[in-house]
């Protein structure tokens, strides 16, 4: 059932669905606007010439910071199911902030491909408070069902934005722990905040130290910085993709201008 994620030899890149607020949000919005907004994003980003898309729970701010409720994980659910009918590349949940078990449990009962989890390991101060990584229950869980569903990979942020780590021990480290200890598939870099790319600095110094580890750049890739990706293995892209801001729909004209870009890439 599940269409597996699958590293190319160019950069892969996934485009993001941030789901307009579900009944799990402050202020939702009716279930069948969500989801045909998630539908049409899905599309545009699959006809602009994406490898994947990543499905979450972008504007149900302020998030908990890890459980949420039945009825964020229904209208998730829902949401990807028919985003799977609606387009053939593979498909990705993340439930914001850190539910990482109900982001895998729904790729499980969906046949999504793939999960990312904004903190693996480690421990983090967020604007949710403090947030520690949980890898110890997330890889008990997938083990239990792999066999019936198919292993789902796990995309494992490393300073994550808007965060800090509590540790003051190099990223590298950092990253090889959860990579190595907390069952990483890829490990995946971003900047401060949503929309700011990594530093150059911090994304060559993680590709020369993690050598054959996947790497993937989490935020800000646009046409001017496209360059980066010379240092990684893909990228998750949202912001751009957006022509009139983070709450607009996604342009597919957008989407293949940056797609046709990273293409040209040598």
């Amino acid at each position: 059932m599940s269409r597996e994620l699958v590293l190319s030899d160019g950069p892969t890149i996934i485009g993001m669905v941030h789901l307009r607020p579900t009944l799990g949000a402050p202020h939702p919005e009716k279930i069948d606007l969500v989801v045909r907004r998630a539908v049409e994003d899905a599309i545009a980003l699959e006809r602009g010439g994406v490898d994947a898309v990543l499905i979450e729970n972008f504007f149900d701010f302020p998030y908990y910071p890890d459980r949420v409720p039945p009825e964020t994980i229904t209208s998730v659910t829902v949401a990807v199911l028919e985003v799977m009918r609606s387009v053939s590349v593979p498909v990705g949940v993340n439930i914001l902030r850190n539910d990482s078990l109900a982001s895998l449990a729904i790729a499980q009962a969906t046949g999504a491909s793939f999960i990312r989890v904004n903190v693996l390991t480690d421990a983090y101060v967020t604007d949710q408070g403090i947030i520690e990584g949980r890898a110890y229950e997330l890889l008990r869980a997938r083990s239990r069902l792999e066999s019936i569903c198919g292993k789902v990979k796990i995309l494992a942020d490393v300073r994550v934005k808007h965060a800090s780590p509590l540790s003051t021990r190099p990223i590298v480290e950092e990253a090889l722990d959860a990579y190595e200890r907390g069952g990483a598939d890829v490990i995946v870099i971003t900047g401060t905040r949503t929309g700011i790319p990594p530093t150059k600095n911090s994304l060559m110094k993680l590709r020369r130290e993690l050598k054959d580890v996947p790497l993937f750049l989490g935020s800000g890739i646009n046409p001017r910085n496209v360059s980066l990706l010379r240092y990684a293995d893909g990228a998750i892209v949202g912001s751009y993709f957006k022509e009139g801001g983070i709450s607009s729909p996604v342009s597919e004209d957008r989407v293949r201008s940056l797609m046709e870009v990273i293409r040209s890439l040598k």
